[in-house]
């Protein structure tokens, strides 16, 4: 894929008087940036992030979620008018009597984000409004895995587009790997394609951007996208399942994103599956990762290609077929196990391995309501349609979230 060659393309959004590129550069050529995200109060945040994530609220709505007074909420909501993040718009008609309550909205093009996912050899970005809407996305061969290299090519991206799209506000980065949490900076432990160990990668791009950075794991900030605009919305509990060159979950709670102690939460990739059969690549017998990653469909049927070996395998080739089978068995084990720990309202798989999940749809249902606890409810399991750019797209809704 060349430099800046555009996956999806999306013209930018129209400028407004109010919503100025701030841009500017001085005398000796260094560019500085009028325009950042506001500062906001505890309330506003909070009434913001109840209008982004749960769509238009009237005033007395938002006043009885929140708990404030109608005269507060009016305060609250004239100043994040004020700064542009939210509008009026028209009340909705009432039946019977009484005064009709002004509807809030979010302002999409109040703010732009930013968010890369980066591969062993690829970068994607995508420009995602306040909307959560993808203005704009893209990829490009990552030449070199040097972290100052790195940080260097996506200072440049950001540069670019931001000449392209005005208020840009944060960017977010996600990856493969384990994230930690160090003074509340995150920190990369563990990124087995990039070779990368204790990279401060935040810090380094704030540095390098001058705007807040989110990093994150992939499947993570994939997790955090359809929790909030995605497959998710609704749902206070679910799991979220990346299929690809590996197996990475994401799990919600309570309507928060699990975190866990060490930055790496749900490894799934090697629950043990059956006693006998492959072993992965670590050596592991009949664990997840030996049935249902992209690498082990290879090694199982002897293809050369992924999509080569799905073709076999739905041209009768008993090798292939059985390979994509026992890879929808072990998906429905997995998914047992985390309906038996975490009860989720819903399962979302996807990722580039999705067509494991959609060629053994029914090995992947049998093999989930046998290992169920007696007492456990199935849930309802959504086979999402994904595009790489979607973990850029996770990334910089992690970017809002961290934001507000």
């Amino acid at each position: 894929m060349s430099s800046g060659t555009s996956l999806e393309p999306a013209e930018a959004q129209p400028r407004t008087p109010a919503l100025a590129d701030e841009a500017v550069t001085d005398d000796m050529g260094v560019r500085a940036q009028r325009w950042a995200w506001p500062a906001l109060p505890e309330a506003q945040r909070t009434t913001l992030l109840d209008v982004l994530v749960h769509g238009n609220r009237s005033r007395a709505e938002l006043a009885r979620r929140s708990g404030l007074s109608r005269a507060s909420l009016s305060r609250v909501t004239r100043r994040l008018v004020d700064a542009g993040l939210v509008r009026e718009a028209g009340a909705p008609p009432l039946e019977g009597r009484g005064r009709p309550s002004e509807m809030i909205e979010i302002v999409p093009e109040a703010a732009r984000f930013i968010g890369f996912k980066l591969t062993g050899d690829s970068l994607y970005a995508a420009v995602v409004d306040l909307g959560a809407n993808v203005l704009h996305s893209e990829g490009q061969p990552l030449v070199t895995k040097v972290v100052g290299d790195v940080v260097t090519l996506i200072e440049q991206v950001v540069d670019r587009l931001r000449e392209q799209f005005s208020r840009v506000a944060a960017v977010g980065v996600c990856l493969a790997g384990d994230v930690r949490f160090e003074d509340r900076h995150a920190v990369v432990v563990g990124s087995a394609f990039l070779g990368w160990d204790e990279v401060p990668l935040e810090t380094l791009l704030a540095r390098a951007t001058g705007l807040p950075v989110a990093v994150s794991n992939d499947v993570q900030a994939l997790t955090t996208a359809h929790h909030w605009f995605g497959a998710g919305v609704g749902a206070s509990s679910l799991a979220v399942i990346g299929l690809g060159a590996g197996i990475g979950c994401g799990i919600v709670v309570d309507g928060e994103l699990v975190k866990g102690a060490h930055g790496h939460p749900a490894k799934v990739g090697h629950l043990p599956v059956t006693s006998e059969g492959p072993r992965c690549d670590m050596g592991h017998v009949g664990c997840a990762s030996a049935y249902v990653t992209i690498p082990a469909i290879l090694r199982n049927t002897g293809g050369a290609g992924f999509w080569e070996s799905l073709a076999a395998a739905r041209g009768g080739d008993e090798r292939a077929d059985a390979a994509f089978r026992q890879a929808g068995t072990a998906l429905g084990a997995v998914i047992a196990v985390l309906v038996n720990i975490v009860d989720p309202e819903r399962v979302i798989v996807t990722g580039e391995g999705l067509a494991i999940a959609e060629y053994a749809s029914d090995e992947m249902t049998t093999a989930l309501a046998a290992r169920l606890d007696p007492v456990s409810e199935a849930p309802a399991v959504q086979l999402r349609t994904f595009h790489f750019t979607d973990y850029a797209w996770g990334a910089a809704i992690t970017a809002i979230r961290n934001l507000i």
